[in-house]
């Protein structure tokens, strides 16, 4: 189930692998693009992506109704399909130069194709791996597109049904696709908490036996940590270097601290994971003797009885453990016996 990608390992058994995705958080501005990739390797992702495509292969320059994005709760209100993705779109020829960087700052760049000339033109760059968006994962042709490439394909689930899941990985693997990820996703922009319904991960790693993650549009860092509890091994977050900076994603988009917090947070969460334990851990082994156990707490004569008034629970652990209380109350001791002395069996009979 490890999937490699370079020196990069991915699974398990390794820290979570942090996506930070640019999509058009750069504004239009190449060298803004560029400090994206520097400030997402300072802050420790392992990965960045893009998104290539052109407003033409995306959709129709329209005046129709149905390409108008009238949606009340939409960030994008008032412009049409066709003007947004004018105004996100990654130009092409900064591919190479943010791909370069990200190698130079040692960072996977990727990217997600949107249709066959986008894959056609990743595939000249020799991108590692591939993204399949939401609203693109019930097309299985390209899927099978990317497919054929034998590369690893990380596939967002957003809107999808158990079916249309079970379609996308047939088509993959029909197409002879090997390594594929699942991203539990909601495709809303941004997404609450309370849609996230994060419990899916688990049950979408058994039913289709292979890596799961989350693409994360939430506020914050919560979701993506309690993902990785639940066995996501990819975490995926829009990325930009100032919300206030504006952009089509940026009211969604981490910014570099909170990206660094995302890294540590999840590492964490994966090495709390451990595995099913009880009984001390090797590093509880030195605290067991501030546990409570049973001492003589008075001066004690040869054939004095023990009492509530002389013997008690206390910490440090170095006397008999205290389930044995009851049975010791009442007994004599057979020496004398000094204030501070942890009770053994030897005291007694």
């Amino acid at each position: 189930m490890e999937i490699h990608i370079g020196e990069q390992r991915i699974g398990p058994d390794h820290p979570p692998f942090i996506i930070a995705e640019m999509s058009g958080n750069h504004n239009h501005s190449l060298d803004r693009a560029l400090e994206i990739v520097e400030k997402a390797a300072s802050a420790g992702a392992h990965a960045l992506k893009v998104q290539t495509y052109t407003a033409d292969t995306m959709t129709l320059n329209h005046k129709g109704d149905e390409f108008q994005i009238r949606d009340g709760e939409s960030l994008w209100k008032g412009k049409s399909l066709y003007e947004l993705y004018q105004e996100a779109y990654t130009p092409w020829e900064w591919h190479a130069k943010i791909f370069d960087r990200c190698r130079e700052l040692g960072m996977i760049g990727f990217s997600t194709p949107f249709d066959e000339s986008s894959v056609d033109f990743l595939e000249s760059l020799h991108v590692p791996m591939y993204k399949i968006a939401s609203f693109e994962n019930t097309d299985l042709p390209l899927i099978r597109k990317v497919a054929k490439t034998g590369k690893p394909v990380i596939i967002s689930t957003g809107m999808a049904t158990a079916g249309e899941i079970a379609e996308m990985a047939e088509a993959f693997e029909s197409a002879g696709g090997k390594e594929l990820i699942l991203l539990k996703c909601t495709s809303s922009y941004p997404a609450t908490p309370e849609n996230s319904n994060i419990a899916t991960i688990p049950h979408l790693k058994d039913l289709f036996s292979c890596q799961v993650g989350l693409s994360d549009h939430t506020l914050g860092t919560g979701v993506a940590v309690a993902s990785v509890a639940l066995g996501a091994t990819v975490v995926e977050k829009h990325f930009t270097l100032a919300r206030k900076d504006g952009g089509v994603d940026a009211q969604f988009s981490l910014e570099p601290e909170e990206m660094r917090a995302l890294v540590e947070e999840t590492k964490r969460a994966w090495q709390a994971l451990g595995k099913v334990n009880y009984g001390p851990t090797t590093s509880e082994k030195s605290s067991g003797k501030y546990r409570r156990s049973l001492y003589i707490t008075k001066d004690l004569k040869a054939g004095e009885t023990l009492t509530e008034d002389n013997f008690r629970a206390i910490r440090p652990g170095y006397g008999l453990p205290p389930k044995y209380y009851e049975v010791l109350l009442g007994k004599k001791v057979n020496a004398d016996i000094k204030r501070g002395t942890p009770m053994s069996w030897d005291l007694i009979g």
